[in-house]
């Protein structure tokens, strides 16, 4: 696909800060500030190029490459003596500065006072990590220069707990900026974008992970297959590169964490097996990598949703898109590199049906959690999954008004997602028993089905793919 893919709810977040920098605002402070976060490759970068375009007023876009402060101020020197600002030949009669200080207030000096203008950090975490100095002289800038002039400072960055952090009590930026989160494409922009039925864009979502760089390459109304026969032939494919340079940022030095991060990508669940599976880590080093994962949002850790207290945590990758590189992209690449990517393609054929079926849980969980108002019954203000240690019984979708320790279990439901094997009385008498030793719940507690061929029973409400996709607003 070409061209710049929705994001309509964020151009217009964008565009309401853009109008107050332009009123003046009530304070007489025109100047407005924005802390962008997403996931690595998510197109944040990709959002505010497209807003810059399509305002046309001056600006400057400086990303950070972290290598040292030095070089970034002399990278962010460069990019203002280049960019469209009125004053900004100046900066080329100037040496870099050697401080950010002096750098953010050498900026003030080359914006318009006259006219809205825009300055975007990109990468903004690789500035804090490599100078303890730069949010306080971020602070100062804004407080002292910026904020009186029209100017929208953009901060964009990918390590989303950092980006978090920045906004917070007792930090030098703390209440200065509006947090914006800009999250992968949805279900339904698949759809929509790729031209598919509802139940291939489900898997079209579960490789992608609404990641805007694979979507773009995958051939408008192409099936999973013929995507991946395409994509698997090539090694300089986004669906291949994207998963190693996710990790390479992420994890510069966390080879532990990548390990621990691989076992689980494999499909270990528990904390014994991941330990085991990651080399035989210690109780007290699994647990920092395990907390290190799911501080950067690359890692869930899950419980049982019921009535009473459990300790059964599960961990899952949470970011689909990861969850299949891991499974099946990162360990072909010396395979696709050798050019035999069918080797790849028929591994994934081998293990689609059963990695989908449990890869596609999360999602279905997050689209009843987002339909509940209108099509679960009330109060249902919660939806996860319910296990035992020996997983008997194992249920895929527990409705509650509060987790992970409910009051009230407001239904119980069941997931198949297969092709022409519809929910059927088979399925409906293994729910009812399960529902019997789901704690919390008794004979009247309403039951689910989520199928993808459909439903052949009755006494049952049932959910399809196209109910679920009505579940995400499109772009």
């Amino acid at each position: 696909m070409n061209g710049f893919i929705g994001r309509r709810h964020e151009l217009g977040l964008l565009e309401d800060l853009l109008s107050s920098v332009t009123s003046g605002g009530r304070s007489g402070r025109p100047g407005r500030a924005v802390l962008i976060r997403g996931r690595r490759r998510v197109g944040k970068s990709r959002l505010v190029e497209e807003f810059l375009g399509r305002e046309g007023l001056p600006h400057v876009f400086f990303t950070a490459v972290g290598g040292s402060r030095e070089e970034d101020l002399a990278g962010f020197t460069a990019e203002v003596a280049a960019s469209s600002l009125p004053d900004a030949a100046r900066f080329a009669d100037f040496t870099a500065p050697q401080t950010w200080d002096a750098a953010l207030s050498l900026l003030a000096t080359a914006l318009p006072t006259d006219t809205p203008s825009l300055v975007v950090l990109d990468e903004m975490p690789y500035l804090v990590r490599e100078d303890p100095t730069f949010e306080g002289a971020l602070q100062k800038a804004f407080d002292r220069n910026l904020s009186k002039l029209p100017v929208l400072l953009v901060l964009i960055g990918s390590d989303i707990a950092m980006m978090e952090q920045l906004n917070t009590y007792g930090r030098p930026f703390y209440q200065r900026g509006t947090e914006m989160v800009v999250p992968p494409l949805t279900p339904a922009d698949v759809a929509v974008m790729l031209d598919l039925p509802p139940a291939d864009a489900f898997d079209a979502y579960l490789v992608s992970g609404g990641l805007p760089l694979i979507l773009e390459e995958w051939p408008q109304g192409a099936d999973l297959w013929a995507y991946l026969h395409h994509a698997l032939q090539r090694p300089t494919s986004a669906l291949l590169v994207s998963g190693e340079r996710t990790l390479a940022a992420e994890f510069p030095t966390e080879v532990q964490a990548r390990t621990v991060l691989g076992a689980i990508g494999h499909g270990e669940r528990t904390f014994t097996l991941i330990g085991r599976t990651a080399g035989g880590l210690n109780p007290g080093s699994l647990t920092r990598s395990l907390e290190l994962l799911t501080s950067r949002r690359m890692v869930a850790a899950d419980l049982p949703l019921s009535t009473r207290p459990s300790r059964e945590t599960r961990y899952r990758i949470d970011d689909p898109y990861l969850r299949f590189w891991l499974s099946f992209i990162g360990p072909g690449i010396p395979a696709v590199e050798r050019g035999r990517g069918d080797r790849v393609l028929e591994a994934i054929r081998t293990s689609w049906t059963s990695w989908r079926g449990r890869a596609v849980e999360p999602v279905i969980r997050e689209s009843l959690w987002r339909l509940a108002d209108d099509h679960l019954p009330e109060n249902t203000n919660t939806i996860g999954g319910y296990w035992t240690r020996t997983n008997d019984p194992e249920i895929d979708i527990i409705g509650a008004d509060r987790a992970p320790i409910a009051k009230n279990i407001t239904l119980v439901g069941s997931i198949k997602w297969l092709e022409n094997k519809p929910f059927d009385h088979r399925d409906l008498a293994r729910l009812i028993t399960h529902r019997s030793q789901l704690p919390g719940a008794d004979h009247d507690t309403p039951l689910l089905a989520v199928a993808r061929s459909g439903c052949t029973t009755h006494g049952i409400t049932h959910l399809t793919p196209a109910d679920l996709l009505t579940a995400w607003p499109t772009n």
